[in-house]
């Protein structure tokens, strides 16, 4: 199990950002959470398999390519449990 910790900016709030990551992270069995932050950006921590993981990232940066101008991605060891994938308000 792999984890990834990502910060997406851009115009990436109010644009059905957090709900979208939400349902393509229960389609792929991925764990964990999306929230807004107060700067603007977009927070995600997730855990699955390294390929969902990818996938994950991949579907995320294809619906909103128009709209991410800046991602900062870290991996590391899974470090917590999830019960399923949930949406920060």
């Amino acid at each position: 199990m792999k984890q990834v910790h990502i910060h997406y900016s851009g115009r990436v709030q109010g644009v059905g950002f957090r709900f979208t990551a939400e349902i393509v992270a229960n389609e792929l069995g991925v764990k964990g959470w999306v929230k807004n932050l107060p700067d603007g950006r977009v927070e995600v921590l997730a855990q699955a398999e390294e390929d969902r993981l990818k996938e994950f990232l991949l579907r995320i940066n294809d619906s909103f390519s128009n709209y991410i101008t800046d991602t900062s991605v870290h991996w590391s060891p899974a470090t917590d449990s999830f019960e399923g994938f949930s949406v920060g308000f």
